[in-house]
């Protein structure tokens, strides 16, 4: 889903220290115990938090040749506390797996020319990223831009001449107050206060942000200097395709100076590449977005959310016949979320992803909208937390190439042929996970009290699990609300059970993948009976007769430290709660959150001032006299989207009411907390350490 310090007293000593973690500072921890650590771990080959430095990824496959795949290795570096990205090849018939450009350095967005020739890609010189160029038969590289801005959507003409990009552009605006006397030299006077007046003026991972916008450029591939094609005071970018004659891109835009107030408003356009031209493509109702041209250059296909304004919608994926101008929706009967899709090479049809009941899977569709669902699902790339993921790319004979979905691993490529058994071709993690003992990850059939809806729930089980033992219970709660949990690695849930934990999550109403309907079953009504489907789920491990009824956690993320909070106001039967950047008062969040036109307009039945006691009844802040949990709260200092000030307020309510609680302030860190390794560390350690403070003994 979605800083200041205290000067008056000083800081605490962190719960949790790891000689691989940066060190952390907690705040108000008014307890008379020493601090608490994991327990020592007797299972042997246990997952350590040292082992998240170890993990290695999958992404961004592609054919270069019709045996051959190039795709980004990405690792982490325990140096730089980074994820690096390397690119490699697979060979599919002969498995042969090699370094593909002979760099150890980082780099992105790499994709093949139309002819085959040469494949662009960028990497990061003197911390500016550049493109370059890499020529397959010679095996040389060449660098072509120098710009000052990222250069986004390497996308090659189909004469294999040009590269089209999207590059931010900043527009200066002249200061409000421009009176200021001149410094004496050698004075020091303060900065320079920022005037704003732009609607979206930060964001979260960003910071607050330049004034400017996403504009398309075109670069010879000979070299040169990058053409500017777009202007205007709205973003022009994201997915660009060039026509069949490589005359014009086809590119979506909001098109209006007001963008940021229709957060979901855009058109196809397309600029002519010599002339700068612009002509409007689309003029439907809601959003259209990812233009990709057919092989044969006859057919347009596109995104389109028709916009009720409900809190979860689903984009269908969509064609226009170019010559006809008729537009033919092609999904609208799957009521899916759509991810990636690609044209089949005879133009007759695309292969795309779609999420279902936890899970990233793959289907084929015909031009008249007959969707078959293929026998393949992808996975693998979440690293923190077991959310949806997965990515794919398809040869020109149709073969597909795709990361797996793996509950013990994360992703590797694998081979998919119809009619043929499917084949793996990396296996990136053995050498560091094969000899450690994982936790085993189990379906959990629940049944909701509210309205008997199947709710899909998964369980990890302790390494060494013995089922005639009773361990200590984590539900862990996914955030969005709008997004899903599935049967996946994720290193979280993994060092939680390695500390013996059971560990259980789920999808509750209101996640994706299940539909519309269920979507909008929360459609301003978040949280209600998400929480009552949660309780469920621990009713039903319960059940199982493995979990210590005296020792029950509960934590989560985002959308998941609300519903924590929620559920702790609402219930006294877990012995400690982690509240992880949560939302705590829909009026305080929604009128500091980055993305506030979005919130206000699309979770909410009318501006915030308009519905207050309507938003108080549904904040976590409201239920704070009823907790008796004890409660540590965890977030970014720069997390923009559930800014830190929702986390303090709730900090200091539970203060005020004598509850055991405590802050842990991550420094730099956004709302994606575990982006850098050793964060995912600090975040999961202080989870644990938290927990093991307030597990009960078999002597008490």
């Amino acid at each position: 889903m979605f800083a200041s310090r205290f000067a008056s007293r000083p800081m605490r000593k962190g719960l949790f220290n790891s000689s691989t973690a940066l060190s952390l500072l907690v705040l108000g921890l008014g307890l008379n115990h020493a601090n608490a650590q994991p327990a020592n771990v007797s299972e042997p080959n246990s997952l350590t938090y040292e082992d998240t430095f170890n993990l290695e990824f999958v992404a961004n496959p592609q054919f270069i040749d019709k045996d051959t795949v190039i795709y980004a290795r990405q690792s982490m570096d325990i140096m730089t506390d980074s994820r690096q990205s390397r690119l490699w090849q697979v060979n599919v018939k002969s498995g042969e797996h090699r370094p593909f450009i002979d760099l150890d350095e980082n780099v992105s967005q790499a994709t093949l020319s139309p002819n085959g020739k040469m494949v662009a890609y960028t990497k990061s010189l003197n911390g500016r990223a550049q493109i370059y160029l890499y020529y397959l038969d010679t095996m040389q590289s060449v660098r072509l831009t120098n710009t000052s801005a990222t250069p986004r959507q390497l996308t090659w003409s189909n004469d294999s001449k040009t590269l089209a990009f999207t590059q931010f552009v900043q527009v200066k605006e002249k200061p409000l107050f421009t009176g200021m006397p001149k410094k004496p030299k050698g004075a020091r006077w303060a900065k320079q206060g920022a005037y704003i007046d732009a609607v979206q003026y930060r964001g979260d991972g960003r910071g607050y942000l330049s004034e400017g916008f996403d504009q398309i450029f075109v670069l010879p591939v000979e070299g040169g200097t990058p053409r500017q094609l777009t202007t205007g005071k709205f973003p022009s970018g994201g997915t660009l395709s060039f026509s069949r004659d490589s005359s014009w891109i086809y590119f979506a835009t909001p098109n209006r100076e007001d963008y940021a107030l229709h957060p979901t408003f855009s058109d196809i356009f397309k600029v002519h590449v010599d002339t700068a031209a612009i002509e409007q493509v689309t003029d439907i109702e809601g959003a259209e977005s990812k233009p990709t041209l057919s092989p044969d250059g006859k057919y347009l296909a596109f995104t389109q959310l028709d916009d009720r304004k409900l809190s979860y919608q689903n984009s269908d994926l969509t064609i226009l016949e170019l010559e006809s101008g008729k537009i033919t929706r092609l999904t609208t009967s799957l009521d899916r979320n759509l991810g990636k899709f690609i044209w089949r090479q005879d133009s007759r049809g695309l292969v795309f992803s779609y999420l279902d009941h936890g899970e990233t899977k793959l289907a084929m569709v015909g031009l008249k909208g007959n969707v078959k669902p293929m026998d393949v699902t992808l996975g693998g790339q979440a690293l923190g937390r077991p959310y949806t993921s997965g990515d794919f790319t398809m040869s020109q004979s149709g073969h597909v190439i795709y990361t797996t979905a793996g509950r013990t691993m994360p992703g590797d490529l694998a081979l998919y042929r119809k009619g043929k058994e499917d084949k793996q071709l990396t296996d990136l993690n053995r050498d560091a996970l094969g000899h450690k003992t994982l936790a085993q990850v189990q379906d959990l059939a629940v049944v909701s009290s509210v309205d008997e809806r199947a709710i899909d729930a998964w369980v990890a089980l302790p390494p060494g699990f013995d089922r005639n033992k009773k361990y200590p219970l984590i539900l862990e709660i996914h955030g969005g609300p709008h997004a899903a949990y599935g049967p996946h690695f994720a290193m979280e849930i993994q060092l939680m059970a390695a500390q013996g934990y059971v560990v259980v999550w789920s999808n509750p109403r209101g996640s994706s993948s299940y539909g519309e309907d269920f979507g909008n079953l929360i459609h301003h009504n978040y949280p209600s009976e998400d929480y009552n489907d949660l309780m469920d789920v621990v009713d039903t491990i319960l059940e199982k007769g493995y979990v210590d009824t005296e020792n029950l956690f509960i934590t989560g993320g985002s959308g998941g430290g609300t519903l924590t909070a929620w559920s702790i106001g609402k219930t006294n039967r877990f012995r400690a709660a982690v509240v992880a950047k949560p939302v705590i008062n829909w009026m305080s969040f929604t009128l500091t959150a980055d993305a506030y036109p979005y919130f206000s307009q699309y979770w909410m039945e009318g501006m915030p001032w308009t519905i207050a006691d309507k938003l108080w009844q549904r904040s976590p802040l409201s239920l704070v006299g009823n907790v008796k949990t004890p409660t540590m709260l965890l977030t970014g200092e720069a997390d923009h989207r559930t800014p830190i000030s929702e986390t303090e307020q709730y900090y200091q309510a539970l203060k005020l009411q004598g509850i055991d609680a405590a802050m842990v302030r991550i420094p730099g860190a956004s709302h994606g907390i575990a982006s850098r390794p050793s964060r995912l560390i600090q975040k999961v350690g202080n989870i644990v350490a938290w927990f093991e403070r307030y597990k009960k003994d078999d002597s008490e």
